[in-house]
C-alpha cells in the first residue's frame, strides 16, 4: 500500500506542476514576479515536474485550474493508469478513446506527460525486455512482438533489442534447457527433446536454435551417456 501511495503522490506532484504552468501561461502578469514555489529560479515547468517526479516532492501550494474540453479529467485517467504500472502512449491513447475523449484532447494530455517523462515508450520497452528476458526467458522475436502489440514504435523496438545478438540469444536458450532438463530424469530422450523443443518454441526461439540447443542438451545428459 505504501509503495502505491507514494507513486500516486509523485504522479500528482508532476500533474500539479503542469497545471500551474498552464495557469501561468494563461495569466502571465500574475506569475511574472516570481516562479511558483515548487520551481527553482529559471527552471522550466517540464524540468520541475520531472524533478518532483524523481524526488517524490509534493507541491501542495500549487493551484488546480480547471482544464478546457475535459483535459483535466483525461489527465487524471492517464495518471490513474500509470499508478497501475507502466503504459505505452498507445495504451493510454486507447484508454482515453474508450472513454470517448477527443483525439486532440488526448494528444495534448499525452504530449505533456511525455515532456516530463511520465510517458516514455523507450523506457517502457527497456523495462519489458529486462524483466521478461530475465524472468521468462522470452526470445528476441517474442519480445519484439509483445512491444509492437503494446504500441511501441518499430524504431524504438529495434534500438531496444539491438543489444541481443545471436550468441546471447542462444546462451539464454541453453540456460532455460539446462534448468528444465534437470526435472526430466528418467524420461526417454525423444520425450525430453519434444518437451524441451515445445518450451523454447512457446518462448519464440527460432527453429535453428531450438534444434541445436535441445540436441546438445539431451545428448550431453549424463543419463544418456554410454558406459
Amino acid at each position: 500500500m505504501s509503495g502505491t501511495s507514494t507513486k500516486q503522490e509523485r504522479l500528482a506532484a508532476a500533474a500539479r506542476v503542469l497545471a500551474a504552468a498552464e495557469e501561468s501561461a494563461r495569466c502571465p502578469a500574475a506569475g511574472a514576479s516570481a516562479p511558483p514555489p515548487s520551481r527553482m529560479p529559471g527552471e522550466s515547468a517540464s524540468s520541475a515536474a520531472a524533478r518532483l517526479w524523481v524526488a517524490g516532492d509534493q507541491p501542495a501550494d500549487l493551484p488546480d485550474p480547471v482544464q478546457p474540453d475535459g483535459e483535466d479529467e483525461a489527465r487524471q485517467i492517464v495518471l490513474n493508469q500509470l499508478t497501475l504500472g507502466p503504459r505505452t502512449r498507445k495504451q493510454l491513447a486507447d484508454k482515453l478513446r474508450e472513454r470517448d475523449y477527443d483525439a486532440d484532447v488526448a494528444a495534448r494530455v499525452l504530449d505533456r506527460m511525455s515532456a516530463v517523462g511520465l510517458v516514455d515508450d523507450a523506457a517502457f520497452a527497456e523495462t519489458v525486455v529486462r524483466t521478461k528476458q530475465a524472468g521468462r526467458g522470452l526470445s528476441k522475436r517474442a519480445l519484439a512482438q509483445e512491444l509492437r502489440w503494446k504500441g511501441v514504435d518499430d524504431d524504438v523496438v529495434a534500438e531496444t533489442l539491438g543489444s541481443i545478438d545471436d550468441e546471447s540469444e542462444r546462451a539464454r536458450a541453453e540456460e532455460l534447457v539446462a534448468r528444465k532438463i534437470r526435472a526430466m530424469g528418467g524420461l526417454e530422450p525423444h520425450v525430453q527433446s519434444r518437451r524441451l523443443q515445445g518450451m523454447l518454441a512457446r518462448k519464440g526461439y527460432p527453429s535453428s536454435v531450438i534444434y541445436a540447443v535441445v540436441r546438445d542438451a539431451v545428448n550431453g545428459a549424463p543419463e544418456h551417456q554410454r558406459d
